[in-house]
């Protein structure tokens, strides 16, 4: 006969690894925007009723932003606004943003081939 004490400590260890298990497959996901453009850009992320601005330079990317789906805005521009979900990669390119392939990530120095637009709000 064991001790309830004991019965609950061996059992720990299974518990622990079970939580770790469902922590693990419930990652959360976020988006990911990177400035391929020579200069400097502006981005606005609109998520529920918070705003963001961020300068983007040549090259760097935002990460993990828009985990539950986003309005970008570039430049300022209010005219242009873009719908990104969690899981979207995208890069702005000539002023624009465009999805980027997941299984053909794009260097710097070149578009994403065959890369398309998200869909304009509004």
């Amino acid at each position: 006969m064991h001790s309830l004490r004991s019965t609950s400590l061996r059992c720990l260890p299974r518990a622990v690894a079970v939580m770790v298990l469902l922590v693990s497959g419930s990652a959360v996901r976020a988006a990911s925007i990177t400035n391929r453009d020579e200069v400097d850009r502006k981005v606005t992320i609109i998520e529920a009723d918070k705003k963001a601005d961020y300068v983007l330079q040549p090259s760097q990317a935002l990460n993990d932003v828009c985990a539950k789906g986003c309005t970008i805005r570039l430049d300022d521009g209010e005219d242009d606004e873009y719908m990104l979900e969690a899981d979207d990669v995208v890069s702005i390119e000539d002023g624009s943003l465009y999805y980027d392939k997941a299984d053909a990530p794009a260097t710097p120095d070149q578009p994403p081939p065959g890369g398309t637009k998200p869909p304009a709000k509004g």
